[in-house]
């Protein structure tokens, strides 16, 4: 992965740039990791992994995550610390960018809440603008052109 050489080396440059990328130092890392995260996530787990109806498989029978928690809780730090897409993220992390929404971000997104202050995302305030009396309404003044120029669509039916 990408960013162990920054954790486990011992040049002080690469203390910078990890502090930078996550806004902690590698000890004050260690110390949330170790002292929060680690202790916490197993009843977080239990907890999240007996929600819902009855299980057609036992808890812990699916699909492992590819990163430990350690790794985990590094890549959300970097996330929210330089707001980089899913993309960047996989390339960084060796994963596809798919799974660091759903299964790697989500999941432990709560936990990391718990131990550490981050920004609460805002989907919920944002809106959709779907008539153009929405838009005059939120940009009073707005005038947009549109190129309306018909076109003809090749028929796949042979005559």
């Amino acid at each position: 992965m990408f960013f162990n050489c920054f954790h486990t080396s011992g040049y002080p440059e690469n203390h910078l740039l990890f502090k930078s990328f996550t806004g902690l130092s590698v000890q004050a890392f260690d110390n949330i990791y170790n002292k929060e995260i680690s202790k916490k996530n197993t009843k977080y787990e239990i907890k999240r992994l007996s929600k819902g109806k009855e299980r057609k498989r036992d808890m812990g029978a699916g699909r492992p995550f590819k990163l430990d928690l350690k790794d985990r809780f590094l890549m959300l730090l970097v996330y929210y610390r330089l707001y980089i897409t899913y993309t960047l993220a996989g390339f960084l992390f060796d994963l596809d960018q798919s799974n660091i929404c759903s299964r790697d971000i989500q999941n432990i997104e709560s936990l990391i809440r718990q131990c550490l202050p981050i920004p609460q995302k805002i989907y919920n305030i944002t809106k959709r603008l779907r008539t153009p009396d929405e838009v005059k309404k939120y940009f009073p003044g707005f005038i947009a052109f549109i190129d309306s120029t018909e076109q003809q669509i090749p028929s796949t039916i042979q005559e």
